[in-house]
């Protein structure tokens, strides 16, 4: 569960994955020129639209 708010809203949340993941979205974050968190909030939102589970 998320445990605290930033100043922009976001919660904040500790994640593990294992090493071969990680670098996999390294390297796909790099390719889009985001960083891996951006990378990771893009993937979220994807699945999340594509699921039907959030609108836009």
């Amino acid at each position: 569960m998320a445990k605290e708010k930033d100043n922009t809203g976001n919660k904040t949340f500790l994640l593990r994955v294992d090493a071969e993941t990680m670098e996999a979205v390294e390297r796909w974050a790099a390719d889009e020129f985001r960083s891996v968190n951006g990378q990771l909030q893009w993937i979220i939102a994807e699945a999340l639209k594509k699921s039907g589970r959030k609108k836009k």
